[in-house]
């Protein structure tokens, strides 16, 4: 009898004095959710930026009672286990918007996860129990390790309540990303959600309490965020191309057979070759076609 988890309000004293606001809860429905409510009701603001200086909030919960993937998919998650924490950073309207290079947000969050995973692992000594064992992206959003989902990512945009909507709204006003990174750090095998998921402690021995892991990759994630968005802001088409080559180490999805599922309930099978400069997925079919692939699960046959 697998005996329930209660949820516990997450300490995270360095991820607080790294982050602009940290916002703890023990339950929510979703942090994504929370804070995209915190923000439009302007109980949660966002300081603008300063001399490049990115700020990031935080809103963290113990235990979500409807974390939500990409797509309407669902993220289950256990408290004491599991993080679930969202990042939600100002970003220019005018990149955020510009389908040319947006895509690259939903990437720049899955890197900043796996620098912010091996920063971690490397700062406590710990070591993985494989030599193969290595951390990848599965585009769009999911972090990845022996193709097993380690991690999920959704990235949401929220309009501020200073920000104009519509033909009113100004090109040059930020809007705000709220990135949702939910990770399983620390689950048994037996409290696995699904036999395709897995959990970092699985895989990586010497590990620290849960408590100092999900803290310690927070305040890795809201550096990287930071650091990495600012970039991105400063030159968005120089940025595209630099992640573009630094998603072909960790791409999991790269050089395998792969099925595309599509929201309207069609597949398209072939091999993925690699990102567009938009950062969309590239398929190639048996009869040699490129196809571009934009919104869509992608599954390893």
């Amino acid at each position: 009898m697998m005996i329930a988890l209660k949820a516990a309000t997450p300490q995270l004293p360095r991820t607080t004095a790294v982050a602009d606001h940290v916002v703890a809860v023990d339950e929510t429905d979703s942090t994504n959710a929370l804070a995209a409510q915190m923000i439009g009701d302007g109980s949660l603001t966002l300081p603008d930026h300063q001399d490049g200086e990115l700020a990031v909030v935080v809103v963290a919960a113990d235990r979500q009672t409807a974390g939500r993937g990409r797509n309407g998919h669902k993220w289950i998650s256990q408290p004491g286990r599991c993080s679930t924490m969202s990042y939600a950073v100002r970003i220019p309207r005018a990149i955020a918007t510009d389908e040319s290079v947006n895509g690259w947000l939903q990437m720049i969050a899955g890197l900043v996860t796996l620098d912010a995973l091996n920063g971690m692992i490397e700062e406590y000594g710990a070591a993985p129990n494989q030599s193969d064992c290595f951390l990848e992206l599965k585009w769009p959003n999911d972090v990845f390790c022996h193709g097993l989902k380690l991690g999920g990512l959704l990235s949401e945009l929220v309009i501020p309540p200073s920000s104009g909507t519509g033909t009113d709204a100004d090109a040059d006003d930020d809007v705000v990303i709220v990135f949702g990174v939910g990770l399983n750090l620390a689950l048994g095998a037996c409290r696995l959600p699904t036999p395709q998921s897995t959990s970092l402690q699985l895989h990586v021995s010497g590990l620290p309490s849960f408590g100092e892991m999900r803290d310690a990759v927070a305040e890795r994630q809201v550096g990287g965020f930071r650091e990495r968005l600012a970039k991105f802001i400063a030159d968005p088409k120089g940025q595209a191309e630099s992640l573009r080559e630094e998603m072909k180490a960790v791409c999991w999805a790269r050089g395998r057979q792969v099925e595309a599922h599509f929201t309207d309930g069609t597949t398209l099978t072939g091999e993925a070759i690699g990102l567009n400069e938009d950062a969309s997925l590239i398929l190639r079919t048996q009869d040699g076609t490129d196809h571009t692939v934009r919104t869509a699960d992608v599954g390893v046959l």
